[in-house]
């Protein structure tokens, strides 16, 4: 995305040093006249070299592209796999894998993120359990979880607090 804006503003530049006026140029290139306006500006006072990106500022990503396509891998070859009793990937797990495979250490709110970025999300199982007893479940219930249940017997006597 970067290089592309950037093959922009120098083709943009260009044109500006052909000659080619500035509305024309906007018009092209389909930006606004006032980003085309700056583009001539830094034109003017650096060259072509004014219109390449700056250096990217703040914290670098903490795993490369290619360690993240590494991550998707071993997720999707599974829990067991890494050598998890269960198939199930939860966010301390993912952030232990990524822990021992790239020494990155992470919050369990960054590890959410990648995996977004990654197009992984939360998951529900499909299907219930095929054991379930349907029958069983409503009889217990109806008949058990009343018995269980506490209520008070004299709604009318006092209450100790």
């Amino acid at each position: 995305m970067r290089r592309e804006l950037e093959r922009r503003r120098l083709k943009a530049g260009r044109q500006l040093s052909k000659g080619v006026s500035q509305a024309e140029v906007a018009r092209k290139a389909g930006v606004s006249r006032e980003a085309v306006r700056r583009w001539a500006d830094k034109l003017a006072e650096g060259g072509l070299a004014a219109l390449k990106n700056a250096p990217t500022l703040g914290r670098p990503a903490g795993l490369t592209p290619a360690q993240r396509q590494e991550l998707a891998r071993a997720l999707k070859a599974g829990a067991l796999a890494q050598g998890y009793a269960t198939e199930l990937w939860t966010l301390p797990r993912v952030t232990a894998l990524i822990e021992k495979r790239f020494g990155r250490r992470y919050s369990q709110v960054q590890v959410w993120r990648i995996l977004g970025q990654l197009g992984w999300s939360c998951q529900r199982p499909t299907s219930r359990a095929t054991q379930r007893d349907e029958r069983a479940i409503r009889q217990w219930k109806e008949k058990r979880w009343p018995a269980l249940k506490k209520t008070p017997q004299d709604k009318d006597a006092p209450s100790s607090s």
